[in-house]
């Protein structure tokens, strides 16, 4: 159809904080409202058109007959009256339909605007001249519940594609409108970040996020990028380092040097790259339009021919021309135009009621044809935190005793390995015990006294600057997982080590199995190492895994798997997947993870339950039956009608009248509505 089937993206422009987006987002604020406006524009047009139709029906000599209401109804100049309804139902309501039609045919893909611009111009231009002198029928009132029926379909159909996406503003917001300029002599201004320039100085307190890329001149902590890396473990920096607007700092306050702004910082490359990929995405028809594009041919050629043929068996014209009006009447199925519209609608319906969000209508309903779905680790197949993941005991302690000490240590530290082992010490019910002296060894541990012991919680590369060792086979087989490691210290001496992992979600495991059993290929990317990756994808069973993956690659990944000839999805929660979610046939953002995969993901999971793209899938492909099914009864029915509406069955005196094909056509149009609410009933399983 001619009108936007694509993302609509819907930006506000934002005063501060855009980084010379102003144009791009005006560009898209632009573009949504006009979506928005055609949306009001049939809801209108329906509304006005069905009002018209109603005394163009009581004038109708058909339905007065069907109604009984001959003699009440029988006004003076009625044909005229019908007329005067009629024009204003076919310029006013059919003028969307009219105006693609012309589109359609200058682009030389005739579609569904052209066979329902083709059928009311027949009727009307027909009926027109019979209210003017011609012998023949009227055919207003098919023209204008035709008009009607195809306008309310367009109507449900855009209501259901439409859902504002605003990617862009969603990235944009990601970056702090604010920061802390250091001027001469140390003093503090908080300025607008535009007004930031390569070189400044600017302070980055504890929990802010950082404004701009820059690097770091004083200070150290611990920085959140999973925002924007998908890596989950967060990155200890200090001085000459690099950082990333976007990300979030620590428990350090930072000094930064401003390297790059605007449009040069990683976050606006990546908004670019998302821009870029949801401008090219191409789509494709949907096959109600496929199927109007051959009804078209078939109505023009059946038309003409019937037409030919009675003029040569010495019929008059007005018989004939009746004939091939028929004939093109007919062929434009009312239920056609609500067979597709009716199924989304429903799905739509369906899936938000089991927290599945249908954004992008295309790519949902090419889901079905899915060889291959590539997962996002951090977040998505894991639940993007640290827990343990294992304890081993060295010099005589106990697990218990390791964890307990470990945890009494780490539940004053707001650091993610912290939270991890204070959880498990929770779930094991270990009473803690008081820390004194706490402090934080940044980027290496931390250190208190405890019941009277100096108790160490370190990472390996620091206990062997300190020169205490500790051997065991789990540390080795942990190393080769590339699991983060940390070792328990009292007095100076190794009692025990804890490994930490993300945590691989229960839920993964079984959405997976029922993936595969759908014949799927399970595939994982992430910017986690080899080891990690390798580890997690042998759990999971999974049949390929891409490790190392920067952010700005993963777009590239999804590009080779494609290049392998599979249609894919991609499942993914952080800014980094944006781009490969708008890359791959179908994006499926999780909705726990950030808003900008969720605006940039063509479905959106809003329980952030793996186990619900099991859901998406099995709706897909039944929606998909559904509509085929619907196609089926919307024009299987033209297999019988068009050759007695052209007159075959004449010589035995069957000759279907266009009343008998309006009914025909009714029933079709009720087969199918009632046919898409069954879909209500559809188990979300494979």
């Amino acid at each position: 159809m001619n009108h936007e089937h694509h993302h609509s993206r819907n930006h506000e422009h934002h005063e501060s904080g855009d980084h010379g987006q102003h144009k791009s987002q005006n560009h898209e604020h632009h573009k949504s409202g006009h979506h928005t406006a055609m949306v009001a524009d049939f809801r209108r047009r329906f509304w006005i058109s069905i009002i018209l139709t109603l005394p163009i029906l009581l004038l109708s000599p058909l339905i007065q007959e069907v109604l009984g209401l001959e003699t009440v109804l029988d006004v003076p100049g009625a044909f005229y009256l019908a007329f005067g309804f009629s024009t204003v139902v076919f310029f006013y309501g059919g003028w969307p339909f009219l105006k693609g039609a012309v589109g359609e045919i200058a682009e030389r893909q005739p579609g569904m605007m052209t066979l329902i611009g083709l059928a009311i111009s027949v009727a009307y231009l027909y009926s027109s001249a019979v209210v003017f002198g011609l012998q023949g029928r009227l055919f207003f009132w098919e023209l204008a519940t035709l008009i009607d029926i195809m306008l309310l379909g367009h109507w449900i159909e855009m209501r259901s594609v439409m859902g504002a996406s605003g990617a862009l503003h969603e990235l944009v917001k990601l970056l702090p409108s604010e920061a802390h300029r250091l001027k001469d002599g140390d003093e503090i201004e908080d300025v607008n970040v535009d007004e930031l320039a390569t070189d400044d100085r600017i302070l980055i307190r504890p929990g802010e996020k950082v404004p701009v890329d820059g690097e770091i001149i004083e200070g150290e902590s611990n920085l959140n990028e999973s925002m924007l890396t998908g890596e989950s473990m967060p990155v200890s920096k200090g001085e000459g380092e690099k950082v990333v607007g976007g990300s979030v700092n620590g428990e350090g306050a930072l000094t930064v040097r401003v390297t790059h702004t605007g449009e040069n910082t990683y976050l606006s490359s990546v908004i670019d790259m998302v821009s870029r990929a949801q401008e090219s995405r191409s789509h494709t028809q949907n096959l109600a339009n496929r199927a109007a594009g051959w009804l078209t041919y078939i109505a023009l050629s059946v038309g003409a021919l019937t037409l030919l043929v009675w003029l040569s068996l010495d019929h008059d014209l007005q018989f004939s021309l009746a004939r091939m009006v028929t004939v093109m009447v007919i062929t434009c199925p009312h239920a056609l135009g609500l067979a597709v519209p009716l199924v989304i609608a429903v799905s739509t319906s369906l899936a938000a009621g089991n927290g599945l969000l249908i954004r992008n209508r295309d790519a949902f309903e090419e889901a079905y044809k899915l060889e291959a779905i590539v997962f996002d680790k951090t977040g998505t197949l894991t639940e993007g935190r640290f827990g343990v993941d294992g304890i081993t005991a060295l010099a005589g302690a106990d697990e218990d005793e390791i964890l307990q000490l470990a945890a009494s240590l780490e539940r004053q530290s707001e650091h993610p390995i912290a939270e991890g082992i204070v959880q498990a010490a929770k779930e094991r019910n270990l009473t803690l015990t008081t820390a004194k002296k706490f402090r934080n060894l940044t980027g290496k541990g931390a250190e208190a006294e405890i019941d009277g012991h100096h108790i160490r919680v370190i990472s390996p590369g620091y206990a062997s600057e300190q020169g205490i060792s500790a051997e065991n086979e789990s540390l080795n087989q942990w190393q080769q997982e590339g699991k983060t490691v940390v070792y328990v210290v009292r007095d100076d001496e190794a009692i025990g080590a804890i490994a930490l992992a993300d945590i691989i979600r229960e839920q993964s495991r079984a959405a997976i199995d029922k993936l595969k059993a759908m014949g799927l290929q399970c595939m994982m990317l992430t910017g986690d190492s080899e080891a990690v990756a390798r580890s997690v994808a042998q759990q999971l069973g999974l049949d390929d895994y891409f490790a190392g993956v920067l952010p700005e690659d993963k777009a590239k990944k999804i590009r080779e798997v494609k290049q392998r000839g599979l249609r894919v999805a991609m499942v993914g929660d952080g800014v980094n997947d944006a781009p490969a979610l708008v890359e791959s046939h179908l994006g499926i953002a999780i909705g726990a993870g950030t808003d900008v995969a969720v605006e940039a993901g063509d479905v959106v999971l809003v329980r952030s339950d793996p186990r619900d793209i099991v859901a998406i899938l099995s709706l897909s492909r039944a929606t998909h039956k559904k509509m085929i099914q619907n196609l089926f009864w919307a024009t299987g029915y033209n297999v019988i009608a068009i050759p007695l509406a052209a007159g075959v069955g004449y010589s035995a005196g069957i000759l279907l009248s266009p009343a008998v094909g309006a009914a025909v056509m009714s029933v079709s149009t009720i087969i199918v509505a009632i046919n898409a609410r069954l879909l209500k009933y559809t188990s979300l399983e494979s």
